[in-house]
């Protein structure tokens, strides 16, 4: 529990992270609980966390059972911890191998908050023994006591364990838990808000789980009192983490009672501070009074609103004995008449001193109520901030809108947050608004580095090793003078040294090794270098070594400059071409959008035709029910021709028409039948109100009669045409080709050769049944096609004199 500063910092920020992992939305806090557990358990060399599944259940404060069926499995789908089962002692799948993925993925990765060293492990693993520890009894008979919630269990225990776990985290070492700021619910309490913010639940599930903990007596909200009697401040006190710091919760309250809160702000609104320092810096106008702390103000509802608001000026409070009960009375300034208005409106009769204090400019002020004058503070600060809004916020006077804050902290962003860890201390000497910007300048490089990496999220680690190069070229944090400019101008800036994007400084962006583009760059240059100076000396081989290098050196700009030139030339040329595909794209676009509204525009109109057949609107020119009667017809008269094909002679027509006829009486019958069946079973009101409807169901159901009874007639056509004499000429070539195959001809007679034999007749005999309907077939459409056209052509005169 006797946690440090940045201890606690370090681990609360850990904790946060680990419950921020998006594979966690949604999940309870028995799975969530479980993932800090075996977070704090995980071995700093392999992350394999191995324990057993009743174990889990004693830590998190629930059952074995409910651990194996609710919590393991939803930490399997989450992706957060990867899950195996070991064999336990007596054979059960009892034991469990975990691995916290995010926890093991952040190690080496530079200010990553889950990179946890060694002893970090052991302090995390410590604090959770103390606080939910559920105590063991070891076999040399020693007894480990249960942590301060260990004997907790059953219904809420995790999230009960949880809870205090976050707010030990967030305790100081007087035991006091930073409350948030801003507007609460006066019915919970700004105890109960902050814990929900913690838990990331609502006001009164929080106030429930700190009844809990306030009957166990592990929490303590203390409620500070004025001199007047009335409720002010609210405290939320953890014992635990006083009495490892060697104090008391009454000491705590006593001095929160007699001395002026700490200097420290919370944002209206906002979350209790997590472990991090205070944000807001203000100057301190008066020496010696300390500025109050805006969190600390009373809660809605609850304190009594006695004054206007001034200025957040605190004087030590002490029980106050007035004469009387005028107001004017016990104020500061002159004895005949109150001068002003001081905090709580009640200094100390004779205490001049305290009365000086509270303002800087209390030379001679104005009576109460009379418009005072500007001082010299007032006019500096005027210029920039001059008022502080109710929730303690200052504005800005005369800008458009409120300045931002500085943010201490990096970014919530992990990607962010890695990549700025080696300038940390930079970033908190930036500005609100260059924070902002260096902030979208480093987003704008890592997606930019993004589409360049073959493997995703490597961007962050990759920008962070950019800037912690550039700080020892600079030669640390220390010697960089202006923080915004380095960042935005060196630091996230790539410095490609030749024409591949993947190139900075040299060093491929994708594999970590050398540019090879680069070293060709080199390599060119030298050889143009050792080319040029070659010529120079075969041209003039009489110059002197300085007046050599001076010729060389102008050769070589001379060439640079038409290298350049030719750059521009071809950079124009790629601009035009570029403009080229532009247009041509754009003219492609809108020729498809004008084919488009032109399809659109045949589809409406489509859509507006009657029905060609039975002549019902807006049917698109054939509605459902006459679209299933042209499909059935055409099955029809498709399966007169696979019954004909094998039982009529097709050179007679007659024969050809009388077997269709046969298969359409037949078809006809299934058809009514399919027909009765339907009408049996539709309530006729139905029918009746919908007549479209009725007939299409009808068409459809004519439809499907025909298209089951097909199958049969294809295959009842193939098994007479497999028996054809063609067909069996066929079966036997194939029997003898097969028996004459080199590997049967010592045994053509044998079982094998007969066996592959038969095999090899049945399939040509198939192939021959199938192609000999399909050749009768198309013989068949073919005929019926013929007799269409000349049913269709006009008459002339010759067709009529011989008609």
């Amino acid at each position: 529990m006797s946690l440090g500063r940045d201890a606690r910092a370090r681990l609360g920020g850990a904790v946060r992270a680990l419950l921020d992992v998006s594979g966690l939305a949604g999940a309870s806090d028995a799975v969530r609980l479980a993932v800090l557990v075996l977070a704090s358990r995980t071995p700093s060399e392999s992350g394999v966390v191995k324990i057993r599944t009743s174990e889990l259940g004693r830590w998190i404060g629930v059952s074995a059972s409910y651990t194996a069926s609710d919590v393991l499995p939803v930490l399997r789908r989450s992706g957060v911890v990867s899950v195996d089962t070991a064999e336990g002692d007596y054979g059960q799948d009892d034991g469990l191998e975990c691995k916290v993925l995010p926890l093991w993925a952040a190690q080496d990765v530079v200010g990553h908050p889950l990179n946890l060293a060694k002893k970090e492990y052991a302090t995390l693993w410590r604090l959770l023994e103390a606080v939910m520890g559920p105590g063991w009894t070891h076999r040399n008979g020693s007894v480990t006591p249960a942590g301060l919630i260990g004997t907790r269990a059953g219904r809420g225990a995790a999230t009960d364990r949880l809870a205090l776990l976050l707010l030990v985290l967030e305790a100081r070492e007087t035991g006091r838990v930073r409350l948030c700021g801003g507007a609460v619910d006066s019915k919970r309490g700004r105890a109960a808000a902050t814990l929900a913010r913690l838990m990331g639940c609502t006001a009164a599930a929080a106030a429930g789980i700190l009844w809990r903990l306030e009957e166990r007596e592990l929490v303590f909200r203390v409620r500070l009192r004025t001199a007047s009697g009335l409720a002010n401040r609210s405290r939320l006190m953890v014992p635990a983490v006083a009495a490892a710091h060697g104090r008391t919760v009454a000491d705590v309250v006593q001095e929160d009672r007699a001395e002026a809160p700490e200097s420290e702000f919370s944002e209206r609104g906002g979350t209790a501070g997590p472990g991090e320092p205070s944000e807001l810096e203000e100057e301190v106008q008066v020496s010696g009074v300390p500025v109050t702390d805006v969190a600390d103000v009373a809660e809605h509802g609850v304190a009594a609103a006695l004054h206007t608001d001034h200025p957040h000026l605190v004087t030590p409070v002490v029980p106050q004995q007035l004469d009387c009960g005028f107001s004017g009375e016990g104020r500061g300034g002159f004895g005949d008449l109150p001068d002003r208005v001081c905090v709580r409106e009640g200094a100390v009769d004779g205490e001049d001193t305290a009365a000086g204090s509270a303002s800087p400019v209390a030379g001679v002020g104005p009576l109460r109520g009379e418009k005072p004058k500007d001082s010299p503070v007032d006019e500096r600060v005027g210029q920039r901030a001059a008022v502080a809004g109710a929730g303690g916020r200052p504005k800005a006077v005369g800008w458009d809108k409120a300045q931002q804050q500085r943010r201490v902290g990096l970014p919530a962003d992990l990607g962010l947050r890695v990549a700025l860890g080696p300038v940390s201390w930079l970033w908190e000497r930036l500005s609100g608004w260059q924070q902002d910007r260096v902030e979208e300048a480093a987003k704008a490089e890592l997606a930019s580095l993004a589409g360049l990496l073959a493997l995703p999220g490597g961007a962050p680690r990759l920008l962070a090793d950019r800037l912690t190069d550039r700080l020892a070229e600079t030669g640390g944090e220390a010697l960089v003078d202006n923080p915004f400019g380095w960042l935005t101008g060196r630091g996230l800036v790539r410095r490609p040294s030749c024409t591949d994007r993947r190139c900075d400084d040299g060093t491929r962006l994708d594999t970590g090794g050398d540019c090879e583009n680069c070293g060709n760059v080199v390599h060119i240059r030298r050889a143009r270098r050792a080319k040029t100076a070659a010529r120079i000396e075969r041209e003039l081989p009489h110059l002197g070594d300085d007046e050599r290098r001076r010729v060389l050196e102008e050769r070589l700009r001379e060439q640079a400059a038409i290298e350049a030139e030719d750059q521009v030339r071809r950079r124009e040329q790629a601009r035009a071409e570029k403009a080229r595909r532009d247009a041509a794209r754009a003219a492609a676009a809108e020729h498809s959008e004008r084919e488009r509204q032109a399809a659109a525009a045949a589809d409406a109109a489509r859509q507006a035709l009657a029905c060609e057949d039975c002549g019902q609107q807006q049917a698109g020119g054939l509605c459902e029910a006459c679209g299933y009667r042209r499909r059935t017809e055409a099955l029809v008269v498709e399966a007169g021709m696979v019954a004909a094909s094998w039982s009529a002679d097709l050179a007679d027509q007659a024969d050809v028409d009388a077997v269709a006829a046969d298969v359409r009486a037949s078809l006809a019958a299934d058809i009514e039948r399919a027909r009765r069946g339907f009408l049996d079973s539709a309530p006729p009101g139905e029918m009746a109100a919908d007549p479209i409807g009725t007939a299409s169901v009808l068409a459809f159901g004519a439809l499907r009669a025909v298209e089951e009874a097909l199958p049969e007639l294809r295959s009842s056509a193939l098994g007479r045409l497999a028996r054809t004499e063609e067909a069996e000429a066929e079966a036997r070539r194939a029997y003898k080709t097969e028996q004459g195959r080199r590997w049967f001809r010592h045994n053509p007679n044998g079982a094998d050769a007969v066996a592959a034999a038969t095999k090899a007749a049945d399939t040509a005999r198939k192939r021959a049944a199938e192609y000999l309907l399909a050749t009768r077939l198309q013989q068949l459409r073919e005929q019926a096609a013929a007799r269409t056209e000349l049913a269709t052509r006009p008459l002339n005169d010759d067709t009529a004199v011989i008609a």
